[in-house]
């Protein structure tokens, strides 16, 4: 594809107030993520945080909303709360048009976390829960051949906030890394779709805010959550995953 890329995101969820409060919706933190991404490109002539991206947003929880997929080139699935497996209406309506993406040959997909899920039920395989239990916050995952190729190193942190996992690559894509507990940490299919379990647009503000929230509801035992936000600083690597999005995207 040759810039302008025309990005369509797909807000899954709504974040807590208090991420609203600091940082605006996931639309806002995505797009500010996929700014940096263009600009850590280093290609300013051909894309950067100031041109060659044109972003259009799509709330598909309530109101449902969904791009006319012949005015886009790619749409970005966010990560959600919800479940990817679930039946609700609005999740099926996301699968179905996610299967209809994937049967064409212009549009391409990037999934994050419940939107990587998404791309792996619409391609027919397993998405559940995890029986290695919750990954949250910053976390290595160990990159395959390809995944070294396409995020361009050869180690990754990522911030984690999920129980659940695509149990296998659908026909046709590649592994993208793994991790103790979740054995598919990214999938890509040329000309198709990239996606990732973890979080490159969570920073330590979101992640602590989540956490916490998440501990007082009784979600999080006291000392997962401890674990958590004792990491929840550390160096992770979301720039990079975006970048290799953006490259993704770019590919003829």
């Amino acid at each position: 594809m040759r810039p302008p890329l025309r990005i369509a995101i797909l807000e899954c969820d709504t974040p807590p107030d208090d991420i609203i409060a600091k940082l605006g919706r996931y639309r806002d933190v995505f797009t500010n993520l996929l700014h940096a991404a263009a600009d850590a490109l280093g290609q300013p002539d051909l894309i950067s945080s100031k041109q060659g991206l044109e972003l259009s947003y799509y709330e598909v929880v309530t109101a449902q909303e969904y791009p006319d997929i012949d005015n886009i080139d790619a749409i970005l699935m966010t990560g959600s709360r919800h479940d990817s497996f679930d039946d609700s209406p609005w999740i099926l309506k996301l699968v179905e048009f996610t299967k209809k993406v994937l049967e064409q040959d212009r549009v391409r997909i990037i999934g994050v976390c419940f939107g990587h899920q998404i791309i792996g039920r619409a391609a027919g395989v397993k998405v559940g829960r995890s029986d290695g239990g919750w990954e949250i916050s910053v976390l290595p995952v160990e990159l395959t051949k390809k995944g070294k190729e396409l995020f361009k190193q050869d180690k990754l942190s990522l911030h984690q906030m999920h129980q659940d996992i695509v149990f296998e690559c659908p026909e046709g894509a590649e592994n993208l890394g793994a991790s103790p507990r979740c054995l598919v940490q990214g999938m890509y299919k040329k000309g198709k779709y990239i996606s990732v379990q973890g979080h490159p647009e969570f920073n330590e503000t979101i992640v602590s805010i989540l956490v916490e929230m998440r501990q007082e509801q009784g979600v999080f035992p006291d000392e997962l959550a401890r674990d958590a936000l004792d990491r929840v600083g550390n160096h992770h690597d979301g720039v990079a995953v975006a970048s290799a999005f953006l490259r993704f995207l770019l590919e003829d």
